[in-house]
């Protein structure tokens, strides 16, 4: 293959790396900054977010004020009000009297906002970064020859579906949550289901599985290795954990606590909403009702861990382990969706200045209270996965405008967006 030329483009303050919303949010607020050039690399060629799993009514965990820029800047331009407002819908919402926007509505404001800002290059797909000591500039190589220099970088490349090791070679056309809505057909026409997981989008595809349940006659299983069906928490003492306060006195934890805490603190961020929970137990009381009594079908286990799976003659045996009872046992079934989350994996392009990055001692990065994961500790900053370092606050979209105002202080060497310090009532330390 001939290499491409190169084509070398001016010095940037900041190359963004991904294009999900925490670092659309950033592109948005550093848009009417004067003193910062910023650019932002996306592989893909529109925005994108979950569009697997629009399902119908489907909505967020957070309010409309957890949009890209609000918590930030009120008066940006690029706010969900303002967005509305575009769109014909402002007076719609505000009659609807509910703050959480449908999963597609988001989306689409995403793709309203992505469209303004002239710093965003879709379809350029990343290959290597670089550091030249002599300039003190990092250098950004991508697939189609371009190439970008930066004094710094800011990585928001996500997160990627996290398939169970039990699943790994397994044949049979499986999939993850996030290709639900494009093969819930093919899905449908099997003869039995299976969901593995525990979270949110595993309890929004059995609700609508079995919803449909009777018009296509599957059996329908929904298989979680947690003790319960845990609700999302949701109160106001406990959502001041999403803030500044936190943040500090989560950092400020040894490494090991820190880590035990991740696993303890999954249901504050990856639990299911309550009123969809209850939704679950209406629909199957409403359809044991319509059946005159006969058991739907259908089965809720809990307390089981997948361990072993394999494909033959068109059917999945997955051998699970009930953790209480310690027993094993075995399900069959056609369709196999695995809503069991997502991970971060650290992009391979940052191999060549990987000597340059900071990790813990569970080789992940080491990400410091400003966001930097760079020896310098302000050259590289992380979007998102950083649960081990700033707790609950890493995936949070409310908490996504405060990060980019502190990033966007490292990057100015000054604030410009006020960064709240304390905002909370409760004391987390002593």
């Amino acid at each position: 293959m001939t290499a491409l030329p190169e084509t070398v483009s001016e010095t940037y303050d900041f190359v963004g790396i991904g294009l999900g919303p925490f670092n659309l949010g950033l592109a948005c607020l550093t848009e009417p900054i004067a003193e910062l050039n910023g650019v932002f690399l996306e592989s893909k060629p529109d925005f994108e977010w979950h569009k697997g799993m629009f399902l119908d009514g489907a909505h967020l965990q957070t309010p409309f004020m957890s949009d890209l820029v609000t918590l930030a800047d009120p008066t940006s331009p690029y706010s969900f009000l303002n967005y509305l407002k575009e769109r014909g819908r402002l007076y719609s919402f505000y009659i609807r009297e509910n703050f959480y926007p449908l999963r597609v509505e988001y989306d689409d404001y995403c793709r309203w906002a992505a469209a303004k800002l002239s710093s965003v290059r879709f379809d350029t797909t990343v290959t290597e970064v670089t550091y030249e000591d002599d300039s003190e500039l990092y250098t950004v190589r991508t697939e189609t020859g371009d190439t970008y220099r930066a004094r710094h970088l800011v990585l928001g490349t996500g997160t990627v579906p996290y398939t169970p090791e039990a699943c790994r070679d397994l044949d049979g056309g499986f999939f993850h949550n996030a290709q639900y809505m494009q093969r819930k057909a093919e899905l449908q026409a099997k003869k039995s289901i299976t969901i593995v997981g525990s979270g949110q989008s595993a309890a929004e595809i059995y609700y609508e599985l079995l919803a449909e349940i009777d018009a296509h006659g599957y059996q329908l299983n929904w298989v979680t290795r947690s003790p319960r069906f845990f609700p999302l928490e949701y109160t106001k003492l406990t959502l001041e954990m999403t803030s500044p306060d936190y943040i500090d006195y989560f950092r400020a934890l040894p490494e090991e606590t820190r880590y035990r805490l991740e696993k303890q603190q999954k249901g504050l961020f990856k639990g299911i909403n309550s009123d969809l929970i209850d939704s679950i137990f209406d629909l199957l009381y409403q359809k044991n009702v319509e059946s005159g009594g006969r058991p739907v079908p259908t089965r809720l286990l809990t307390n089981s861990s997948l361990n072993t799976a394999r494909y033959e003659d068109g059917v999945y045996r997955l051998g699970f382990h009930q953790e209480e009872q310690d027993k094993d046992f075995e399900i069959t079934t056609e369709g196999l969706v695995l809503a069991t989350g997502y991970h971060y994996e650290q992009p391979a392009f940052l191999e060549p200045v990987r000597d340059r990055l900071r990790f813990d001692g569970h080789g992940r990065f080491d990400v410091a209270r400003n966001y930097a994961v760079d020896t310098t500790g302000r050259g590289i900053f992380l979007q998102n996965a950083s649960v081990h370092t700033h707790s609950i606050t890493s995936p949070d979209l409310g908490m996504g405008a405060y990060r980019n105002s502190c990033i966007i202080r490292e990057l100015l060497g000054r604030e410009y967006y006020p960064v709240e310090k304390t905002i909370a009532f409760q004391e987390f330390a002593v």
